[in-house]
């Protein structure tokens, strides 16, 4: 309410809202607001390296702010122009279903008033869906979205890509992070851009100098010749997205520490979480972070375990920090994912 409060002061609300890419589609188009000179305030539920913290008092007439829709917060938000990265199930302790989730983020997009701009995901069909008749500004991978990448290539590990919009060059980008996923956020963010009028050359700037927001596959150092990285994916979407990333990246062994974030998500989601975890070269559990419940499930993660062929079961951060001591060698990559705690066991990795 505070922050929908401050928005209705700024020319321009850019408000990004999806079940997940927020923190980081967030992060790029403060990057390229900042390249464009707009001197942004802005909002992130994480921390941007750039900042030095998730939050930016601006002068200039933009704010910038990740718009989360659990408890229907992002209602309260002022959107000129609101961006659909996505729309999944997800946070279920408080939706009913994916059709409470759909009509939650089409009353968000109905918040724009005459004038200002609605930005979806073409590539999303629950992003698609809440937005219909809404005249949306599309982006996308696949043909047919306003804002696109074409001559797709990779330079060093990273993309690079012409955005055209309209068919017309836009910018030419070549991105620090990896993955498809961050591709698509990139063409949102330039989506974002474009529709406030920010020239092409601050989007080239903004994204290229992106390097990740915190927690972000953010990398935490070295284990016995191991490479470290931290991940804060919580959905099995999102641990699709960073799997799949990361065994494309040549490394000998994928090693997955991942800490389920509540009882009702591990509960709900359980099959895509059992199906997702299977794709790691090792795949070790620790417990499941609690956050804001008390266990009224009767599930934990050992019941995770026994749906993953191979996956093995930690009580205790403790015991899995010292496993993967054990375990790491040069050629691996160790991934402490999830939304939780499960950050300090990298930290404790590579403090020695």
């Amino acid at each position: 309410q505070a922050w929908g409060a401050l928005m209705r002061g700024y020319k321009n609300a850019l408000c990004i809202a999806g079940t997940h890419g927020k923190t980081t589609t967030t992060s790029m188009c403060t990057h390229i607001g900042m390249a464009a000179g707009v001197d942004p305030t802005v909002m992130i539920g994480g921390t941007l390296p750039l900042l030095g913290a998730g939050h930016r008092v601006g002068k200039g007439d933009t704010i910038i702010a990740e718009s989360c829709e659990y408890c229907n917060s992002f209602l309260s938000f002022a959107p000129t122009v609101a961006v659909i990265l996505n729309v999944e199930e997800d946070h279920l302790d408080f939706f009913q279903d994916l059709d409470d989730i759909k009509a939650s983020f089409r009353r968000f997009a109905e918040l724009v008033p005459a004038g200002g701009r609605v930005i979806v995901n073409a590539d999303n069909a629950g992003a698609r869906s809440v937005a219909q008749g809404l005249d949306p500004f599309t982006f996308g991978l696949e043909e047919g979205a306003a804002c696109t990448a074409r001559n797709l290539h990779q330079e060093d590990g990273c993309p690079v890509f012409d955005i055209c919009v309209h068919d017309a060059l836009y910018a030419h980008v070549k991105l620090q992070v990896h993955g498809r996923h961050n591709i698509s956020n990139a063409l949102a963010a330039a989506a974002a851009a474009y529709v406030l009028n920010l020239p092409g050359r601050a989007v080239e700037e903004g994204l290229g100098a992106f390097t990740g927001a915190g927690r972000r596959f953010e990398k935490k150092g070295a284990c016995n010749g191991a490479d470290v990285y931290d991940d804060y994916a919580h959905h099995p979407d999102e641990l699709r997205a960073l799997l799949t990333m990361s065994k494309e990246l040549g490394y000998r062994r994928v090693i997955c520490a991942f800490q389920p974030h509540t009882y009702s998500r591990t509960e709900a989601l359980f099959d895509g979480f059992a199906e997702v975890l299977r794709l790691p070269d090792v795949t070790l559990l620790a417990e499941i972070f609690a956050a804001r419940e008390s266990n009224e499930h009767g599930i934990t993660s050992r019941t995770l375990a026994e749906h993953v062929p191979g996956s093995q079961y930690f009580p205790t951060l403790e015991a899995l920090t010292e496993h993967l001591r054990t375990l790491a060698q040069p050629g691996d990559l160790i991934l402490t994912v999830g939304a939780g705690d499960i950050y300090t066991v990298g930290e404790a990795l590579t403090s020695h």
